[in-house]
């Protein structure tokens, strides 16, 4: 059997291609997981917190992470498009969540062009919602 070494260029990327392997580039974000902003009547019930990482690769963002300390169980979990960093904007994409008051949040989305260019200014957020408040208990927004 014969072995080729392959030099970088379009030999390079052929054998890549050929073998499966993957030459997308992955950008990782983070995000701290920790109660919104509360009012008098709200403040009693913004417990908890957590981590979540994602990974985008191309259009394809893969969110993992955990919670945990809220007061009542979690309901649902969304990836959200933030009018800018810091401001509330609408969900872009439902995530699997454990629905309880501890557990993990997990998923992936194919974003567009405008949701790429949010997430790498600060503008993408995953947000958990609870039993108690309903409009959402916990937010973290994805950092590089």
């Amino acid at each position: 059997m014969t072995w080729k070494r392959w030099t970088l260029g379009a030999a390079g990327t052929a054998a890549c291609l050929v073998l499966g392997l993957s030459l997308i580039a992955q950008d990782s974000y983070k995000a701290r997981l920790e109660p919104l902003p509360a009012d008098a009547k709200t403040r009693q019930d913004m417990t908890g917190g957590g981590t979540v990482t994602a990974v985008l690769q191309g259009t394809k963002l893969t969110i993992n992470g955990s919670f945990s300390g809220l007061k009542t169980n979690a309901t649902m979990a969304t990836l959200q498009n933030g009018v800018a960093a810091g401001v509330r904007g609408p969900s872009i994409h439902d995530l699997a969540i454990t629905k309880a008051m501890s557990g993990t949040i997990s998923g992936s989305a194919d974003l567009n062009s405008d949701q790429v260019a949010h997430l790498k200014k600060g503008g993408l957020y995953v947000e958990i919602f609870t039993e108690k408040p309903a409009d959402g208990t916990l937010w973290g927004w994805f950092l590089k």
